[in-house]
């Protein structure tokens, strides 16, 4: 039997690759003989110097990552292993370099939060990975917005509930374009604020974190398998807080550009 090369595979398969994006793997499609009820938009985020997107399979967050924001949340950073919850892909709010994007106000709530974070988005899966090879794991990274329903969130926790009602709703993660690592290379440290109508709100440094991204991505691969197209979203310094329809958020990270939002 002579060889098959690797498209002619996936067509006696039935399956086709949708192509791959830098190294991270485009989601495989049925082909056209698979007919559904609707179609489903694939969650994607430009990537910095390409035509190319970069396709989202989950969203993961770590909570409480840096120590004064555990305290200011009723916790003992010393005593608390790392804890992780996730959004929805379609969470996702792209905003552009240089754009102010509107930003919904959410129903339900009349507590919004702000938390500034960087976003590390991986392009290699595993499970198990060790810390000293986990950054090898990830494309490039981001800036994002964890936005909280506070009150919903505490009032979740308060009745031994899950809380995803106050964290992952839509638009809830307004995120800049992926920064591949190739161009700015990993972050370790550097300045990370968020300013609500120009007054610095939170101002720490990511030197600051409980849990490094390595770390992060070490524990996240011991429950679960990560893929390509995963995101983390790596926690928020102390003083997050409220802010109401008409108000500008602007958040910065040394080394990417700032991201700007206005609640409407």
């Amino acid at each position: 039997m002579g060889k098959l090369n690797r498209r002619e595979i996936l067509k006696g398969t039935g399956l086709i690759a949708a192509g791959a994006i830098s190294g991270c793997a485009m989601p495989v499609i049925a082909d056209s003989k698979i007919k559904t009820p609707f179609s489903i938009a694939q969650t994607m985020i430009p990537i910095v110097g390409s035509s190319e997107q970069f396709p989202v399979r989950r969203i993961y967050c770590i909570g409480r990552n840096y120590a004064a924001h555990s305290r200011e949340m009723g916790s003992d950073p010393s005593r608390e292993p790392p804890f992780f919850f996730q959004k929805p892909t379609d969470a996702i709010q792209n905003v552009a370099p240089g754009t102010t994007a509107d930003h919904a106000y959410p129903t339900l709530t009349k507590n919004y939060h702000y938390e500034i974070e960087l976003v590390a988005a991986i392009n290699k899966g595993g499970r198990n990975i060790p810390i000293e090879k986990a950054l090898e794991h990830v494309f490039g990274y981001a800036i994002g917005l964890d936005m909280t329903r506070r009150d919903l969130q505490r009032a979740m926790g308060d009745e031994k509930k899950p809380w995803e009602i106050g964290k992952s709703f839509d638009q809830s993660a307004p995120i800049g374009p992926i920064h591949p690592v190739a161009q700015i290379g990993h972050f370790e440290k550097g300045t990370i604020w968020l300013k609500v109508n120009g007054q610095i709100k939170q101002n720490s440094n990511l030197q600051m974190m409980i849990w490094s991204v390595a770390e992060q991505i070490s524990k996240l691969s011991e429950a679960f398998e990560l893929k390509p197209g995963d995101i983390i979203f790596s926690g928020t310094p102390e003083n997050v807080g409220p802010v109401v329809r008409g108000d500008l958020m602007e958040g910065h990270i040394d080394g990417l550009p700032n991201l700007s939002v206005k609640v409407v």
